[in-house]
C-alpha cells in the first residue's frame, strides 16, 4: 500500500518551515531535502525544491514551487491539546513572527499554513450528552481567538 501524507506547496521558504515545525512540534524533524533540478519554473536550480519531514511522526512532504498556488484556510493542520497551557504554548510559537490569529482557536503561521489550536477538552464539550449546554460552548467559542478551556466549561455548564 503507498502512503498517505499532506503535501504543501510553498512559494520558496519550504526548508525554513519545516525546520520550524519540527523545533515547536514534539517528535518532528526534518528527514531529506532534494535539491530543484535544472529548469524548475520560478525555481534556482540547486535550491531547495521538495522538504520531506515528519510533524508529530506523521510523514509531510513540502515543495518550493513559486507563487502559482499558495496555502489557504482550506487545509490546515489540527493540533490537539493537553491543556490550556499547550494551547497558549503552541499559539504563541506558531503565530511568532508575523502569524495571524484568527477565530475559533485557527491562526496562520508566518509560511501560510493554517493551524486550529485545540485542548483536547473541547471535544468532549462538543461530545457531551446536554445539548443546550453544546450549543452554550459553540456559542461562547465562536466568539473566540484562542480558545479558552475555563469559559468553554462554563458555558456548558450553564455558568
Amino acid at each position: 500500500m503507498g502512503i498517505v501524507r499532506p503535501h504543501l506547496w510553498f512559494h520558496e521558504r519550504a526548508e525554513e518551515a519545516a525546520e520550524f515545525y519540527a523545533s515547536v512540534v514534539p517528535n518532528s524533524s526534518v528527514t531529506r531535502v532534494i535539491p530543484a533540478p535544472p529548469g524548475i519554473p520560478d525555481v534556482s536550480a540547486g535550491a531547495p525544491f521538495i522538504v520531506e519531514f515528519t510533524l508529530d511522526g506523521m510523514p509531510v512532504i513540502a515543495l518550493n514551487a513559486g507563487p502559482a498556488l499558495t496555502l489557504d484556510e482550506a487545509f490546515s493542520m489540527y493540533l490537539s491539546c493537553a491543556d490550556q497551557a499547550e494551547v497558549d504554548h503552541y499559539w504563541e510559537a506558531l503565530a511568532a513572527d508575523g502569524g495571524k490569529h484568527g477565530p475559533c482557536g485557527w491562526l496562520t503561521d508566518r509560511f501560510g499554513l493554517s493551524w486550529q489550536v485545540v485542548p483536547r477538552r473541547l471535544d468532549e464539550i462538543m461530545s457531551g450528552p446536554d445539548h443546550d449546554g453544546v450549543a452554550r460552548a459553540c456559542a461562547v467559542m465562536l466568539g473566540m481567538t484562542k480558545l479558552e478551556i475555563e469559559p468553554l466549561e462554563a458555558a456548558y455548564a450553564g455558568r
